[in-house]
């Protein structure tokens, strides 16, 4: 089994300076903590992978392809592989759990 605490993650996201921060990784899929502060800009590409996205925290819209939602704490959205997506309209810190399938390359 393994285990993970949020605030441990973000902890460590943190000390590396980075946005996302990848925390399991096995055959099939990986698991990362994806972070945007408010008014920030999402540099993010499509991705070879399928996605799920699971908003820990924050306020955002997305925009998948052509069709944008509102997110907040508790939202789910899944992302095609190649299907160009970001968070935009960052409203409060925004942290998000990812799921790729098959891991992210």
């Amino acid at each position: 089994m393994k285990e993970f605490r949020l605030d441990e993650l973000e902890a460590e996201r943190a000390a590396h300076d980075g946005a996302y921060l990848q925390f399991l990784r096995e055959r099939n899929m990986s698991v990362g903590l994806y972070a945007l502060d408010a008014g920030q800009l999402d540099p993010q590409q499509p991705h070879k992978e399928d996605e799920v996205y699971f908003v820990v925290s924050g306020r955002a819209s997305i925009t998948v392809g052509m069709e944008t939602t509102r997110v907040g704490r508790g939202s789910v959205v899944y992302v095609p592989a190649g299907v160009p997506h970001k968070f935009h309209h960052i409203t409060e810190d925004l942290r998000v759990m990812v799921v790729f399938s098959p891991p992210e390359s």
